[in-house]
C-alpha cells in the first residue's frame, strides 16, 4: 500500500473520500495525531487494529464534530455529561456513555459503553463534517510506542499500512484526552489529560480517579484506551528517579558514569532547571518545571528522539503531579513500565 501525504488543506477532500470508502487516514488533533476510520464500518475499524497491532479488547474513541452526531450513538446523556460538554467541548475531553447498538462492538472493545470526544482541532473538525461520519481514532502509531505529535512520526510507524496522512503541524496539547466515565454513578477519571481534575471539579461537585490508574490486573477488561497495556514506550529502557533533587542528580550521574564504562549509550530526560547538572551526551529537557503544559507537549517527541539517537537507557526525572502533571506522570510511568527508583 502506498501512503498518501496530504499537506494542503484544499486537498482534505481526498482524505474524506478515502474515509467514506472505508480506508484509514491519520489526522492531527489538538492532543496527538489520530488514526481515523468510519466508526460505523466494522471492516474499517478492524483495519485500525491491524495497522496499529492493537489488542482487540482495547476500546476506541469516536470523534464527532457537532452534538447532533452524539444522539444516535448513546443511550442516555446524564446531566453531568451535559455540564461537561458545555464547558469543555470541543476540546481534549472524552466522555464514556452507555452505547446504542449502532456502535459496533469492535469499536467498544466488547463493552456496553462507548467513548466519545468532540475535538477542537479545525482540521479534524473539517474532516468529520466533510465525511458526515463519526470517526473512530486512536493514536496514529504502532501500538505501545510513544504517540505521534507530528506527521513525520506517523509516517515512520504506519507508512505502507494506511491510506493517507494529513500533515497539520504539531499537536499542541501533546498528551491524549482526559477520559471521564459517566456510567458508574460517581464520575470517574479513567485517563488523566489536558483537562485536569481541578478543572473538572469547577463544573462537577464530585469526580474521582479510577484506582486502576495505579495498576490494572492482567485479567481486567479495560474500560478506556491505555488502561491495561504497556504504552508510550521507546526502544530504550526508561527508569524514573524520585526523591530529593540533589540526590536524584547524584544517582543519575553515577548511573551514567557506570554506563559509559560499559559502553552503554544512556540519556537523561529532565527539565530546564536541572539540564546543566547531568553528565551525558544525550540530554533532553522538556521545558521549565514551571510550565507543565510545555512539558506535556514535548514528552512523546522527546521519547522518540532518544530512539533516533540509538540511546539504550533513559534516566528520567519525576515531575509534579499537580494539574496536567498527573497526565505527564501517567504517560511517563507507563513508558517506564512503572520502573521507579527512589533515592
Amino acid at each position: 500500500m502506498h501512503t498518501l501525504m496530504i499537506d494542503d488543506q484544499e486537498k482534505l477532500y481526498m482524505a474524506a473520500d478515502i474515509l467514506r470508502a472505508g480506508g484509514l487516514v491519520a489526522v492531527p488533533t489538538e492532543t496527538v495525531y489520530g488514526l481515523c476510520a468510519n466508526a460505523l464500518d466494522e471492516h474499517a475499524v478492524s483495519n485500525i487494529y491491524k495497522a496499529k497491532g492493537r489488542p482487540s479488547d482495547n476500546p476506541l474513541i469516536i470523534h464527532i464534530a457537532d452534538l447532533e452526531m452524539l444522539q444516535p450513538l448513546v443511550a442516555h446523556i446524564p446531566d453531568s455529561a451535559s455540564l461537561l460538554m458545555e464547558h469543555f467541548w470541543p476540546g481534549p475531553l472524552t466522555l464514556i456513555f452507555e452505547s446504542t447498538s449502532l456502535v459496533p462492538l469492535s469499536v467498544r472493545g466488547g463493552l456496553s459503553t462507548v467513548a466519545i470526544r468532540f475535538p477542537s482541532h479545525p482540521t479534524m473538525q473539517d474532516l468529520i463534517r466533510m465525511t458526515g461520519l463519526p470517526l473512530a481514532a486512536p493514536s496514529a502509531n504502532t501500538s505501545g510506542k510513544p504517540s505521534p505529535t507530528n506527521a513525520k512520526r506517523v509516517f515512520e510507524d504506519l507508512n505502507g499500512k494506511i491510506d493517507a496522512i494529513v500533515d497539520g503541524g504539531l499537536s499542541t496539547v501533546g498528551v491524549e484526552s482526559t477520559i471521564v466515565d459517566l456510567t458508574s454513578g460517581t464520575p470517574t477519571i479513567l485517563r488523566p489529560g489536558g483537562i485536569t481534575q481541578d478543572m473538572l471539579l469547577e463544573v462537577l461537585d464530585t469526580i474521582i480517579m479510577d484506582p486502576a490508574l495505579l495498576s490494572v490486573d492482567a485479567t481486567t477488561k479495560p474500560k478506556a484506551p491505555g488502561m491495561k497495556y504497556t504504552h508510550y514506550a521507546p526502544n530504550a529502557e526508561v527508569m524514573i528517579y524520585k526523591g530529593d533533587d540533589e540526590k536524584v542528580v547524584e544517582a543519575i550521574n553515577a548511573a551514567l558514569l557506570q554506563d559509559k564504562a560499559h559502553n552503554i549509550y544512556s540519556g537523561v530526560l529532565c527539565d530546564d532547571e536541572t539540564k546543566s547538572l547531568f553528565h551525558s551526551d544525550f540530554i533532553i529537557s522538556l521545558g521549565s518545571r514551571h510550565t507543565p503544559c510545555e512539558i506535556a507537549m514535548h514528552l512523546f517527541e522527546a521519547l522518540r528522539t532518544f530512539d533516533d539517537l540509538k540511546v539504550q537507557k533513559v534516566y528520567a526525572l519525576s515531575f509534579s503531579t499537580e494539574g496536567v502533571g498527573s497526565a505527564i506522570m501517567n504517560r511517563l510511568e507507563k513508558s517506564a513500565g512503572h520502573h521507579i527508583i527512589y533515592v
